[in-house]
């Protein structure tokens, strides 16, 4: 993805990673019944320079997580991505989060939906490396929606 780091020097979040893969032409050649929808959180940003945003996806019967990020903070930083789901079931993926200004994913496994995808939420908690690979917690981003305000 080199290269691709919008000139406004905002939050490159699922937008500008989708823009990058042409999903609009994916989508268009995509039965409906198979296209993946997406239910995301805010994009977030720590004061440390990590900016996230996450999601859960379906895809026909598959449900999974992603978090799009991107780490300005100068550091090597670990991620931890959670999918839960109905029942209690919890699915983690651990990243390596590379130093740099260039927006990336991480995505847990697909897995078979047990309900429905309503019932799904993801968490990404992004950590600094510290010295024994346990660091302060920088951001958490969840795929929860902000609360609908107004009259």
């Amino acid at each position: 993805m080199a290269g691709n780091v919008p000139a406004h020097g905002k939050t490159a979040g699922r937008r500008e990673i989708l823009a990058e893969t042409d999903a609009a032409a994916v989508d268009a050649a995509v039965p409906a019944r198979a296209r993946t929808s997406e239910r995301c959180g805010p994009e977030l940003t720590s004061p440390d320079g990590v900016e996230a945003q996450t999601c859960v996806l379906d895809e026909g019967p598959d449900t999974w997580a992603r978090t799009y990020y991107r780490n300005a903070t100068g550091e090597q930083l670990s991620s931890v991505l959670s999918l839960m789901g109905p029942g209690g079931r919890t699915v983690q993926t651990h990243c390596v989060v590379e130093a740099g200004d260039e927006p990336a994913v991480c995505e847990t496994p697909r897995e078979k939906a047990l309900g429905e995808v309503g019932e799904y939420a993801a968490v990404a908690e992004f950590a600094g490396s510290g010295d024994l690979g346990e660091g302060p917690l920088l951001l958490r981003s969840g795929s929860n929606s902000p609360a609908a305000t107004g009259s």
